[in-house]
């Protein structure tokens, strides 16, 4: 057996042990991780900036890789968030009595062990490790190697508490090592039940190409928001500007922007807020005309193919004008990666329709697709945004952690 071999095994016996503990253990740990990640914000910060020096400020990575005190602070409160939700095990999902007396129940119960394959963010990794935890399941996090270091940090203060409330440590677990550690990660069935890649379209697809071991994909996000005809001009600029700027390397923020040949005398007003954060905009030849003179020319560029369904992950957009609802919805049908669209309309019949034909994991009406996130849906923190439909599909909180079994209580029935 390899190295990674005897760890998983070694996480597999934790996971055992996780699911005897008291949810009023898990509780207090997790709130105990929350202070000690303050209290030692300054050592986390230092180690922070040794991977940050290896990156270049201009890269994507750059942002989703930094720490910063406010970021600790989220990450605290994300921690004491989940702590104080419901546990999502144990609960009686359904049940029923069959003819012969056989008494049948269905009871919420942890996957097991969870591996997480992801890039640049060290948030994830006490995200992660305090959504497993919470939802009874042992985890192993192989982060990206720019972050390795950020990472270890919060581990070892993780592991630390463990040990204080005399928890095995084993039930997280970071390793390091390059590809050939995370394919012995995505094919360890068996040890492992579930892998969830968090990252670019690249990992996704490296992951979901390579693992043997159930894979839910997550993450990769090609944004639409489509302006409607007849829309509050004022509000869809400020949803425009909150979508694409808020976060801009994030999964959920706005790439696209589709808009009604109606709006196009409107558009310089839709965009104008982009303008104080610099953003690029790719416009196709009626947005570009309408653009023209009225947005800072070194910020417009003619759009071209390749800037239709693209993700971002940068202060750049790209605009495109349809004639109809029709053709906004064929357009994300071709192009979208079904993890969050949005409605910019006044129309509430319009609305409907959108919500009720576009597949996607998040859709929206007349809000900001920002808000596509784990702790804004009220779930603490997200493991990841499944973009899948089997399983679990949007923000993965908790109750996604957990699967089920059939608990039979018999008085010496058979099948006859």
């Amino acid at each position: 057996m390899t190295k990674l071999g005897h760890v998983l095994t070694r996480v597999r016996a934790s996971s055992r042990e996780l699911a005897l503990l008291p949810e009023a253990k898990i509780k207090a740990v997790l709130k105990d991780c929350a202070i000690a990640l303050k209290r030692e914000q300054s050592a986390i910060l230092a180690v922070n900036q040794q991977d940050l020096s290896r990156l270049e400020p201009a890269s994507p990575l750059y942002a989703r890789l930094e720490l910063t005190k406010e970021k600790i602070s989220d990450i605290a409160a994300g921690l004491k968030q989940i702590a104080n939700l419901p546990s999502p095990l144990n609960r009686i999902l359904e049940s029923r009595t069959l003819p012969n007396g056989l008494k049948l129940s269905r009871r919420s119960v942890p996957l097991g062990v969870i591996g997480v394959i992801y890039e640049s963010r060290p948030n994830v990794t006490a995200d992660v490790f305090a959504l497993a935890f919470k939802s009874g399941n042992a985890c192993v996090l192989k982060g990206g190697k720019e972050a390795q270091r950020s990472s270890a940090a919060i581990i070892k203060i993780i592991k630390k508490i463990l040990r204080r409330h005399g928890i095995n440590p084993y039930v997280v677990e970071l390793i390091s090592g390059g590809r050939s550690e995370a394919q012995q990660l995505m094919r360890a069935r068996g040890l492992v039940d579930l892998i969830i890649p968090r990252g670019g379209p690249g990992l996704i697809s490296y992951v979901r190409d390579h693992a043997t071991v159930p894979v839910i994909e997550t993450g990769a996000g090609v944004v639409h928001t489509y302006v409607d005809a007849n829309v509050n001009v004022a509000q869809a600029a400020r949803i425009i500007d909150n979508a694409k700027t808020n976060r801009p390397a994030a999964c959920n923020a706005l790439d696209t922007l589709l808009v009604h040949r109606a709006q196009l005398k409107n558009l310089p007003r839709l965009v104008a807020p982009l303008a104080r954060s610099r953003v690029i905009i790719f416009a196709d030849a009626k947005s570009y005309r309408a653009l023209a003179s009225h947005y800072p020319a070194e910020l417009l560029r003619p759009a071209t193919a390749k800037h239709f369904g693209r993700e971002f992950l940068a202060l750049q957009l790209a605009v495109k004008s349809v004639d109809n609802l029709d053709e906004a919805l064929a357009h994300i049908n071709r192009h979208s990666s079904q993890h969050s669209e949005a409605i910019l309309s006044a129309d509430k019949q319009n609305c409907e329709r959108f919500l009720a034909e576009v597949d996607a994991a998040v859709v929206y009406g007349n809000a900001a697709t920002t808000l596509s996130d784990g702790g804004v849906f009220g779930l603490g923190a997200e493991v990841g945004i499944s973009t899948q439909k089997l399983h679990a599909r949007g923000p993965m909180g908790l109750s996604a952690l957990t699967t089920y079994k059939w608990i039979a209580r018999g008085t010496g029935q058979i099948r006859r």
